[in-house]
């Protein structure tokens, strides 16, 4: 879809919310569990902006190694932006950028945070962009609610010659001994493997029509917070969302005494492997 250019944005994209927007994108053969994940952010959109850990210099570093060019200046949409947590980082480093998102409770959390940036309603399937707008797409934790099939095509629409998609993802590092073991204990209690889901990405998933030749980069960092932090954060994913209050609330509890036996002084280091995959197209 090309839509018609917009005096707000250089990207051609209006600003101006969509009053009935679309839902995030889902695989054709998704469950109902898997919809009921997509869209179980917005009525958690604080706890996710104030809990969720960034990422690290080393990866917009590493990003503009990759594309050849400084951020500053550059023309960024950022999919699936959610509260702006990469839109934030993205602009500091003197990007132009405009969020795409297609969520209620996100958008109006990213506004609240972000009023300088422009967000706008849309989904990767079928991007609020005109043709050739822009110099990169970025997905930060959002390309896996794509439909793939619509969504390169769609990426590769709006991108200029010789621009760039860049996904990432903040992985655990599961060679660190306490947080194996934590996942370990969330997989149990929920019956799915949620370090799996972000750790197995690869450029054959990302990209089944094979359009796109990947680059893939890992970029180790950490953070250290209070143990509650780290729980609301763990607590902000989807599979904890979608699984009823108490149901959560009985596992973090139990998860709360686990960690403050291996951490007394209250704060735990959270390792991170941020997974990239960056793919140019032709100049």
């Amino acid at each position: 879809m090309t839509t018609s250019p917009s005096a707000h944005h250089p990207t051609g994209a209006d600003p101006t919310p969509d009053p009935t927007p679309e839902p995030p994108a889902e695989h054709p053969t998704s469950e109902p569990t898997r919809s009921a994940r997509a869209h179980s952010f917005n009525a958690a959109a604080a706890q996710y902006a104030a809990n969720r850990p960034s990422y690290p210099p080393a990866l917009f570093d590493t990003i503009e190694d990759l594309t050849g060019r400084p951020l500053t200046g550059t023309r960024v949409a950022d999919i699936g932006a959610g509260t702006g947590i990469a839109t934030a980082l993205l602009h500091a480093r003197g990007a132009d950028v405009v969020a795409v998102e297609p969520g209620d409770g996100m958008a109006a959390q990213f506004r609240r945070t972000l009023p300088d940036i422009p967000v706008i309603r849309g989904t990767g399937d079928d991007l609020p962009l005109t043709d050739a707008s822009v110099d990169l797409v970025t997905y930060a934790q959002a390309w896996h609610w794509t439909d793939p099939a619509r969504a390169v095509p769609e990426a590769l629409r709006v991108l200029r010659p010789g621009g760039a998609l860049a996904l990432w993802w903040n992985t655990d590092a599961l060679d660190v001994p306490w947080i194996a073991e934590a996942a370990a204990r969330i997989a149990r209690h929920f019956d799915i493997d949620v370090s799996a889901e972000k750790r197995n990405v690869n450029a054959r998933a990302a990209d089944p029509t094979g359009l796109l030749d990947f680059t893939r980069r890992t970029v180790r960092w950490s953070r250290r917070v209070p143990v509650d932090t780290h729980l609301a954060n763990i607590g902000s994913h989807s599979v904890f969302l979608v699984h009823g209050a108490d149901h959560t609330a009985s596992f973090l509890a139990e998860e709360r005494e686990h960690l403050l036996r291996a951490f007394p002084d209250g704060f735990v280091e959270e390792v991170y492997e941020v997974v990239l995959l960056l793919a140019r197209t032709p100049a």
